[in-house]
């Protein structure tokens, strides 16, 4: 196994004595975002930075504060179907990955305010059931409609125009940016300059959907935030196969260079970015490592990702509950049936939650885009719950592992 003979990295010792000569300094790196910088929607004067609550400081409570950022505790990273508090639900993911960013922008000198309000919301519109569910969303949406549901390009509806906190340009555009599932060694930073080339990025995404895969985060900030969903998850999600019993020891997995174990690839991955970015305008790694990480992504889709958790069993059934409910959700909102949870549940809580979405602009919009808005953002066990109160004679029925099914 390549876990005894890859070693814990450390920085080059001339990078490390810059940085830590630049910290002496008070200097920061040419290409940090700077706060006086930052753009929004709407200039309102509660919004405007203090030295209490610096500008992306505003965007981190923005995000901690809207319900959609509560149901990350029960949303699925990779394992569903399983009661078991030892593994890694959203809200956890998203903790690490500020983690893992944070650490990284400040060794490159950058604003890790912007990293963690980017961190902390790129998830925030995520389907239950992982990417399954996410997939399974999107084939019920586009059937419809001719659109894609994407987590990330949601993730910017959901604080930009169904809770409308004002969140920045810069904190929108790294969520819509952040996809970490397309590994680039060398990450320079796009040109989304502003809100109307924001909401045109989002809409391509919505009608092609390929076109997600052109997308650069347009700060260092983001850039950081994007290869850290992947450093967080690779070695975190190992540990939680092997508690789940997926697989029994990490020797399953090899690498040259970044180790198997999460906290080896964490700080390899993490000294490679460093002494390969350090006063450049990108984010880069070497090819060796990168080569690796690739490795490591791959050996994870086929020893862990593909079985999403032991979904195998339910996939066809899960997949089939949500083209169900999204069809009933559909006609219940198309028949104005209010006493429907899309309108009990979804419409007024949402519009009560936003402050300034009222019910008659909501529901006059696409109707398919309210069922989108209301399923993606049910949790795990919310979602089972509307099924078996929409479809009480449903033979549908996902079985769950619970906490005493290893019990005699």
């Amino acid at each position: 196994m390549a876990e005894t003979t890859s070693p814990y990295l450390t920085l080059d010792p001339v990078i490390e004595e810059a940085i830590i000569a630049d910290r002496a300094a008070g200097r920061t790196s040419p290409y940090r975002f700077n706060d006086n910088d930052v753009v929004r929607r709407e200039d309102f004067v509660h919004d405007r930075a203090t030295l209490t609550r610096p500008a992306f400081v505003r965007d981190i409570e923005k995000v901690l504060n809207i319900p959609a950022y509560n149901r990350y505790a029960d949303k699925t990273q990779v394992f569903s179907f399983a009661e078991n508090d030892e593994i890694s639900r959203r809200g956890l993911h998203v903790q690490l990955v500020s983690r893992v960013a944070r650490g990284i922008g400040s060794l490159l000198g950058l604003n890790c305010d912007l990293i963690e309000a980017i961190a902390l919301g790129h998830d925030v519109g995520h389907t239950p059931f992982g990417h399954a569910g996410e997939r399974f969303l999107s084939d019920c949406y586009h059937a419809r409609t001719g659109r894609y549901f994407n987590h990330n390009v949601h993730s910017v509806r959901v604080l930009d125009r169904l809770y409308r906190r004002n969140v920045s340009l810069q904190t929108l555009d790294g969520v819509l940016c952040h996809n970490g599932e397309f590994a680039q060694q060398r990450l320079a930073r796009g040109t989304c300059g502003s809100f109307e080339q924001l909401d045109e990025m989002v809409e391509a995404c919505n009608a092609d959907e390929t076109t997600i895969k052109t997308l650069r985060p347009s700060t260092l900030e983001g850039c950081v935030v994007r290869v850290s969903d992947m450093i967080a998850y690779i070695g975190k999600d190992r540990q939680d196969a092997l508690a789940m019993g997926v697989i029994d020891s990490l020797d399953v997995f090899d690498a040259d260079i970044i180790g198997a174990t999460n906290a080896k690839i964490i700080n390899n991955l993490t000294v490679d970015i460093v002494n390969n970015s350090y006063g450049k305008p990108e984010i880069a790694m070497s090819e060796a490592v990168f080569q690796d990480l690739k490795r490591a992504k791959r050996q994870n889709y086929e020893v862990i990702y593909l079985k999403e958790g032991m979904v195998d069993e339910t996939d066809n059934l899960v997949q089939e509950m949500f083209e169900e409910m999204y069809a009933r959700l559909l006609r219940d909102l198309v028949e104005d049936r209010r006493t429907s949870p899309i309108f009990q549940h979804h419409v007024k809580r949402l519009c009560a939650a936003s402050r300034t979405i009222k019910p008659e602009e909501y529901l006059a919009g696409d109707p398919n885009q309210v069922v989108v808005d209301y399923m993606a953002s049910m949790t795990d066990s919310y979602f089972m719950a509307i099924y078996a109160h929409l479809f009480p004679e449903s033979p549908r029925h996902i079985q769950t592992r619970g906490y005493c099914a290893d019990l005699v």
